[in-house]
């Protein structure tokens, strides 16, 4: 068995601040409520190593993988998988990215599956994914959001 989640938002900022911000990795700690740290271990052309590191969670427990991540701007589209896979046998993430009339549409498609011997299976990932997804992607909307607002209204120097 293998878990599947695919969610998306429609985020109203042009499509250069959607991409600049959400593959900004260093910054995904001020992005994301969930991440407490991130360290790039390498770049290679348009492929990033980081590790992740997640805030503790309800029993105190900190999560933390190793992922890498390759962007193709050009296509708007991202690609991850974990390469510390903890809990999971796999983890692939992709990203997409489409302009619409109203703003952007960010979707974020991934399939894992659990290792037998993890605390949870298939089907409880799959809804924490999913749940979480909603909830980050919220999260995610309301920041671009601010600060394309921002950038609407800064005086413009001369």
């Amino acid at each position: 068995m293998s878990g599947h989640t695919d969610n998306s938002i429609t985020i109203d900022a042009p499509l250069d601040l959607v991409w600049d911000i959400t593959n900004d990795i260093e910054n995904w700690p001020r992005l994301f409520s969930e991440y407490a740290s991130v360290d790039v271990l390498s770049r290679e052309g348009d492929a990033t190593t980081f590790r992740l590191t997640m805030h503790p969670d309800d029993n105190g427990k900190v999560w933390s993988w190793v992922s890498e991540r390759t962007v193709d701007r050009e296509r708007r589209t991202v690609r991850a998988h974990r390469v510390e896979t903890g809990p999971f046998a796999h983890m692939n993430i992709r990203w997409e990215y489409g302009q619409q009339p109203h703003g952007v549409t960010m979707r974020w498609v991934q399939d894992f599956a659990m290792k037998p011997d993890a605390p949870v299976d298939d089907d409880w990932m799959t809804d924490n994914i999913n749940r979480n997804s909603r909830t980050q992607m919220a999260l995610i909307r309301d920041r671009i959001e601010q600060a394309a607002r921002e950038r609407r209204t800064a005086p413009v120097s001369g």
